[in-house]
């Protein structure tokens, strides 16, 4: 059994970690964070053959999708305060377990309701295992720079399986069933659980204070209903929908009675105060902002490149590649770059390249064609390299026996960014996308019931145009959803450059990344 770790980086006082042994136990914790993230992708292009052979309600299918992000969002809080508290490996490795088994159950669910529960499962898992992560790598490393470089890495192996996902997911459904984007995590957490077993030491929190069941609770209640509420509101019809509003309320009362009751506590489940520190609260507003412009732009091009371009998954898949082989470079390039010129200008950096990308695509003249798709993509890779330092950022701020909630922050940072990625450009995509069909001259005279299912989504009219024979309606829905995807980008160029200036602002002036 490996003894607890009271500080940074020693074991009940004695000496640190050596060099080979911290680096191969990051090489572990990479491993977990790859399948985590890759999981977080890979049912995108597992659905459809899912739904084909399953044949769920809309209800069903919504939460097949829906489950795992609400789960992860809503105990991301909580398994960080049991992690503090319990055991920072013990946690970590519990959630490698959870994770391997809930993958290894896909196989026995031969139903709608069987795939939510194995999804839910994954949810818990991965709520263990994301920021136990970031906080043993926090206690891992005691040396500034050495903990940049490693942030760095878990940075661009967080991106890279979150682009891979799509392409994981388009060459195992060309060669075998829907269940395989399920059962590829299992070897992989395995290795990742060996490797914890051998190298990671034990760490806690030596005075945590009282566990807050309360406290836990009401994380747990507020954050579900928050990510259900803006996952709702960017449906077609979410805006108007009363239980939107209402849940939205509902996770207003839950969180602030959270915040308070932490604020009011010498013990807190987490704690808040760290965003009194502005490094701190500049790496999460880059991290959140960051996220939201690369997932709600992935999932705007992936169905452009599937749907208007023509690519099959697994060509999609390869096109998307750019935002991974981009954003792994420049997580490995931020920190030295962040010594040289600043954690400010690289921090706030990442976000104006983001939203220069998604600028490219608003305003490229003519036709958006493939060369403008992969450029834009890019560039949007490069701007996620500014999490690398965000990271940085967030856990030297916090002290050790904080990693927890600094870890669980950042977190949660990057599963809202996500979600409102989706929702608010996903939104705008929709609405104008449903504007400009409406006018199509394909779309006259077709029944109302497949007039509407063509307005839902360029994959709805795709299946219209072939349904009856016209495939001029094809053609003028990817004009439609092309158009779309201009004004989305342009939104999205908009917002990542305020959150660049808000980033500027509060970041110190040449600090390094490293401390």
């Amino acid at each position: 059994m490996t003894a607890p770790v009271s500080s940074a980086g020693s074991r009940d006082g004695g000496p640190a970690l050596s060099r080979g042994r911290r680096w191969a136990a990051t090489g572990a914790l990479a491993t977990s964070l790859l399948v985590v993230a890759m999981d977080m992708t890979v049912l995108n292009i597992a659905l459809p053959a899912l739904a084909a052979e399953l044949r769920p309600t809309s209800v069903q299918l919504l939460w097949i999708v829906d489950v795992y992000s609400l789960v992860l969002a809503g105990l991301l809080v909580p398994c960080a305060a049991l992690a503090d508290r319990w055991g920072r490996r013990r946690t970590l490795l519990l959630g490698y377990g959870l994770f391997a088994g809930a993958s290894l159950l896909v196989p026995a669910a031969d139903a709608a309701p069987g795939v939510i529960a194995v999804r839910a499962l994954l949810g818990v898992g991965g709520a263990m295992i994301l920021p136990t992560t970031l906080s043993m790598i926090r206690v891992l490393f005691t040396d500034p720079a050495e903990r940049a470089t490693a942030l760095g890495v878990w940075a661009a192996v967080s991106g890279l399986g979150a682009a891979a996902g799509p392409l994981a997911g388009g060459f195992l459904l060309q060669h075998f069933p829907w269940q395989a984007a399920f059962l590829v995590n299992v070897p992989l957490i395995l290795v990742a659980l060996v490797a914890g077993l051998a190298l990671l030491p034990e760490s806690r929190v030596a005075e945590p204070g009282r566990w807050d069941a309360r406290a836990a609770v009401l994380a747990l209640a507020g954050m579900v209903l928050l990510v259900w509420a803006v996952k709702r509101f960017g449906e077609g019809n979410g805006p108007t929908a009363p239980e939107a509003w209402a849940a939205l309320a509902g996770a207003g009362v839950a969180l602030t009675w959270f915040a308070l009751r932490c604020l009011g506590r010498a013990d807190p489940l987490l704690e808040l105060r760290l965003f009194g520190r502005r490094p701190f609260t500049a790496g999460i507003v880059a991290a959140l902002g960051t996220t939201f412009s690369m997932v709600g732009a992935m999932l705007l091009l992936a169905q452009w490149l599937q749907l208007a371009d023509g690519a099959s998954p697994m060509a999609a898949g390869v096109r998307l590649l750019p935002v991974a082989t981009a954003g792994v470079a420049a997580s490995l390039l931020a920190p030295p770059l962040a010594r040289l010129l600043g954690a400010r200008a690289v921090l706030a950096g990442g976000p104006a390249v983001t939203g220069t990308g998604l600028l490219v695509l608003a305003l490229k003249p003519g036709p958006l064609d493939l060369p403008t798709v992969l450029t834009a993509l890019t560039l949007i890779g490069a701007g996620t390299g500014s999490l690398a330092v965000g990271s940085a950022l967030i856990m030297s701020s916090a002290p050790e026996e904080q990693a927890g909630s600094a870890g669980a922050l950042e977190e949660t940072s990057y599963e809202l960014g996500a979600v409102l990625g989706v929702a608010v450009l996903g939104t705008v995509a929709g609405q104008v996308y449903r504007a400009r069909l409406t006018d199509a001259p394909a779309l006259h005279g077709t029944p109302p019931e497949l007039a509407a299912q063509a307005a839902e989504s360029l994959g709805g009219a795709v299946g219209v145009a072939d349904r009856l024979a016209r495939p001029r309606l094809a053609d003028q829905a990817a004009a439609a959803f092309t158009e779309a995807l201009r004004t989305a980008g342009l939104v999205g160029a908009l917002l990542m450059f305020a959150v660049a200036a808000t980033v500027f602002a509060l970041a110190p002036g040449r600090r390094s990344a490293s401390g």
